[in-house]
């Protein structure tokens, strides 16, 4: 494949001692004030090769001169020539990597995990025959042909038997897709481009691409279907969060199932339902859906209305309330659920705001301890990575310390299967099981 500024020498740099060693470690970024040496000014999306003190080979990356993320590694050790081979031998491995962790049952999960995959800034997540491309930085930009084409190839295996949810009607896709449009019968899949807010006009300005763009496939009539454990979910792939869902939860959701029985479980900041959903099958007498969006406790009633087939899903009461959390929470201390969920978004998007989210964090505890009953079960999650998982444990025990509630820890979990953290910065996601003593 073409370097982005083929018709220039090649980008070299050198970097500083410490950034040698962060490299070498397996770091996969290099920041801005880490360069030392640069032979000439790089374009976005262009291949950087890294240098050591000795003048070898160190790294190839991904260069961004508007980031403070300067390169984005991509290989290092032995030099590497990133023609078309390699990239389509780099995609089959990290797909590998998820063979045996789903059947036809879940057909919705991350297929590619960023930085932690070799794939710094970008995301696919699959939803039954849609697949998601999420690109958190520019340096992906001027490859998105290339992506597409590689999509296009290796995903179609993904699905095969076990796309158990039916085709969605297909509309006329827009006429500026990128890549030929698929069918079903030449390309089984839908490929959707989302982008983060930070290079969306840069993408529309020099690339003609746009946030929830349709690149491969027909634009979808709706929210797409898919099953997490053979529960069915509606994921907004197209405006949603995120890639549509929060595909990280799945396996604290499945664990939630198993605590539910009989129980009246409060779910807090509670988005479409999800962990509403899988307390229900589990046998919970009531879930209260708990979220300051209408739209989110409407996407939670069309996904119970999407399993009333199930007897269990079927027999618990839902009940869905708008109001902030903290506000609702504070408003009465009256115990009147076994089991809540308190799994807010992000309280730290940058370092600045760390020490607030800690304490945000032990006051939602404190919050929601006093609404369980003897017995009750809180479970209490994190997704802000600039707080570190010692922080955020150590707040919700301290809420616990503090109520003088004899409590007992069930577990303690972090990322899933299809979402590795191999670095620092990746550790984002950690949750807390506790049971109150009767």
């Amino acid at each position: 494949m073409a370097d982005a500024s083929s018709n220039q020498p090649r980008l070299r740099l050198r970097v500083t001692a410490a950034a040698e060693s962060a490299i070498r470690g397996g770091h996969p970024w290099v920041f801005d004030a880490s360069i030392r040496e640069q032979n000439r000014a790089g374009q976005a999306g262009e291949f950087a090769v890294i240098f050591d003190r000795r003048d070898k080979f160190l790294a190839l990356g991904l260069y961004d001169p508007l980031s403070p993320i300067r390169v984005r590694v991509l290989h290092q050790g032995k030099p590497a020539n990133a023609d078309e081979a390699w990239w389509r031998t780099r995609l089959q491995a990290t797909l590998a990597r998820r063979s045996g962790l789903f059947d036809a049952q879940t057909t919705g999960y991350r297929c590619i995990s960023g930085e932690s995959d070799g794939w710094p800034g970008l995301v696919v997540d699959r939803y039954d025959t849609t697949f998601v491309l999420k690109l958190y930085s520019a340096v992906w930009l001027p490859r998105v042909p290339e992506i597409v084409r590689w999509l296009s190839d290796a995903l179609p295996a993904l699905v095969g038997r076990d796309s158990v949810e039916p085709s969605n009607e297909r509309r006329e896709a827009s006429a500026d897709q990128v890549g030929e449009r698929g069918s079903t019968e030449s390309n089984p899949i839908r490929l959707v481009l989302r982008l983060s807010r930070n290079i969306q006009t840069l993408a529309e300005t020099e690339f003609r691409l746009r946030d929830g763009q349709v690149l491969v496939g027909d634009a979808p009539p709706g929210p797409i279907v898919f099953r997490e454990t053979g529960i069915r979910f509606e994921a907004e792939v197209i405006r949603g969060q995120k890639t549509g869902f929060f595909l990280d939860q799945r396996e604290n959701r499945r664990r939630v199932e198993t605590l539910a029985a009989g129980r009246d479980v409060l779910n807090a900041f509670s988005f479409s339902g999800g962990f509403s959903l899988y307390a229900a099958r589990g046998g919970a007498r009531s879930t209260t859906d708990l979220d300051i969006s209408p739209h989110a406790l409407d996407s939670a009633r069309r996904n119970f209305a999407l399993n009333a087939a199930d007897p269990h899903i079927a027999a618990c009461r839902h009940d869905c309330a708008q109001a902030d959390t903290f506000n609702w929470l504070a408003a009465s201390a009256t115990a009147d659920f076994d089991l809540a969920v308190l799994d807010p978004p992000s309280l730290a998007k940058r370092e600045a705001e760390r020490a607030g989210a800690v304490q945000a964090y032990r006051r939602l505890a404190l919050l929601g301890i006093p609404r369980l009953r003897r017995g009750g079960i809180l479970v209490a999650a994190s997704c802000s990575a600039h707080v570190t998982s010692e922080e955020f444990f150590a707040a919700v025990l301290d809420a616990l310390h503090t109520s003088r509630r004899r409590f007992v820890e069930l577990a303690r979990t972090l990322h899933a299967p299809d979402h590795p953290a191999t670095f620092a910065e990746a550790h984002y996601l950690k949750c807390v099981f506790v049971r109150l003593e009767p």
